[in-house]
């Protein structure tokens, strides 16, 4: 048994005849002898034209391969079990309760919006009528944001805890295995519902409850020195008694954030990213990235990781979607926010990325009197902006990419992937002048990394303004619990934890083993 590596093409990739023949020949073996193999990893390097995978594998011609582990096998059932409650029910919320119930607790999910099936009718109304759902949306709803978008699945925080855990689970839901091996795997966000239901299923078959329509509308608490989490209020009305709480609400919770100020709840401002999404066709993408386009049926569509340094900021593309989709992702009417997403064959003849800069504390100054919500003032004052400039829909204002760079109107924009529709707007006027200055001296600095970006048919769309949370809700680094509420357990990307689909996941199941841990300490 032994580990290799190839290069091969990508055609060649799916011939299992060429594949395991070279997988063979760089172990030094017949390939008749060769008895079984297994991708380890799979990326493809586009420095070579054309382009080749670089395929890492185990290979064996003799014992066979050990199995892989599975993740929900032997579950207990948590039915009878201490209850722990679980404030949001995105990839935070879903990978705590497994975990919850792995540790022998009983996870009981609150979810302020629609199970992902019924949550389809409100997306269906924010794209086609601009009906915006505050409760059910993009953002809000079973699975959290992640569930209608691209699903990427790659992190640079893998200390956090276990990827290959996350990957699997997410295999056992439905997932496509080859995330297991990907350099830069996603799911797509068709597959992304399903998936999500199956995890509740299993969530539910073991004992654990999810709760829909269920909005958090106040806390209680008992003791002074330290002060104890002992229930949550629900849709005004009802009353839960609770003294294990996980909060992971999703970095657009601006009403939790306010509740948990209006009670008392340490938080804190930090750094975001805000800015716009840019859309070019994916031809011209692949063209730079493949040297060819059409690129043809063995290739993915290609994508761009850009990065740039203005008045001292990162400057830097964000959730880039090949072959992807712009989308309404605004919480509340009156206001524009956009996200990208894309479907699993990522088959969209566009692709589009946020193109944002950092904010930094000291960049909020000027929103103070918010205090420790002044990065959402930001947020807010820059979306309600653009909507105010349009006809009371979801169409986003826009500006040809040449116009914006030159500070010029544009008198028309491209076609475009945004369903509730474009116009034609002055957003370098719309944006902050020192957002735009840093977005437009970074995008020039993109151009001379991918040449050809500065396109007059790509255009600009705004606001990408929900890259993460302008908050954060401060924990024990250990213990994982607030550092002055007994029995808080801040997680994910609404408490500033997080950044993406598998750092909360992760995030989610570190939370869970320290609700454990403290329980078995008490």
């Amino acid at each position: 048994m032994q580990e290799v590596e190839i290069r091969i093409a990508p055609e060649d990739y799916e011939d299992q005849k060429l594949l395991s023949g070279d997988l063979a020949k760089a172990a030094r073996i017949a390939p008749s002898k060769l008895k079984e193999y297994r991708i380890l990893r799979r990326s493809l390097d586009a420095r070579f034209r054309p382009p080749v995978y670089l395929v890492r594998a185990l290979v064996t011609e003799g014992d066979p391969l050990p199995d892989i582990p599975k993740e929900l096998e032997n579950l207990p059932d948590v039915s009878g079990a201490q209850p722990v409650y679980i404030i949001g029910a995105g990839p935070a919320g879903y990978f705590a309760a497994l975990e919850c119930i792995k540790e022998g607790l009983r996870p009981v999910i609150i979810e302020r919006g629609k199970d992902v099936q019924t949550r389809r009718k409100d997306l269906r109304a924010i794209q086609q009528d601009g009906i915006v759902n505050p409760h059910s949306n993009y953002c809000f709803g079973e699975g959290g944001a992640g569930t209608y978008s691209d699903g990427k699945l790659y992190t640079r925080s893998g200390k956090r805890g276990n990827i290959d855990r996350v990957l699997r689970i997410l295999v056992e839901c439905g997932a496509n295995p080859e995330i297991l091996v990907d350099a830069h795997p996603h799911i797509g966000s068709n597959k992304l519902p399903g998936i999500i239901a199956t995890m509740r299923i299993a969530i539910e078959a073991h004992g654990g409850k999810v709760m829909f329509n269920s909005f958090v509308t106040g806390f209680s608490f008992h003791g002074t020195s330290p002060r104890r989490i002992s229930g949550i209020e629900i849709n005004g009305t009802d009353r839960i008694e609770a003294d294990h709480v996980i909060l992971a609400t999703g970095h657009s919770a601006r009403d939790i954030f306010q509740l948990l100020l209006d009670n008392h709840v340490l938080i804190e401002p930090k750094p975001f990213a805000l800015g716009v999404r840019i859309e070019h066709s994916q031809n011209f993408v692949d063209l730079c990235q493949y040297g060819i386009a059409p690129r043809g049926p063995h290739l993915p569509a290609a994508s761009y990781a850009l990065n740039a340094q203005a008045e001292n900021r990162g400057v830097f593309s964000f959730c880039m979607c090949p072959g992807g989709l712009i989308v309404p992702a605004a919480t509340s009417p009156g206001e524009i926010v956009i996200n990208g997403m894309s479907l699993s064959r990522r088959d969209s003849p566009y692709a589009n990325s946020g193109v944002v800069t950092a904010v930094e504390l000291e960049d909020m100054i000027p929103y103070k009197d918010a205090g420790d919500l002044m990065g959402v003032a930001l947020q807010r004052e820059v979306e309600q902006r653009m909507f105010s400039v349009g006809d009371g829909t979801q169409a986003a204002p826009a500006q040809r990419l040449t116009d914006f760079l030159a500070k010029k109107n544009s008198t028309d924009v491209p076609p475009s992937s945004y369903i509730p529709g474009l116009f034609a707007a002055p957003v370098h006027e719309l944006l902050p002048s020192w957002i735009y200055n840093r977005l437009a001296y970074g995008i020039r600095g993109f151009d001379h990394k991918m040449n050809g970006y500065i396109d007059a048919d790509a255009v600009v769309v705004a606001t990408e303004s929900r890259t993460s949370s302008p908050v954060r809700v401060p924990r024990h680094s250990t213990s994982g619990m607030h550092v002055e509420v007994v029995g808080l357990f801040p997680c994910g990307e609404g408490a500033g934890y997080a950044g993406g689909i598998l750092s909360a996941a992760m995030d989610g199941q570190f939370v869970a083993r320290a609700v454990k841990q403290y329980i078995q300490s008490t």
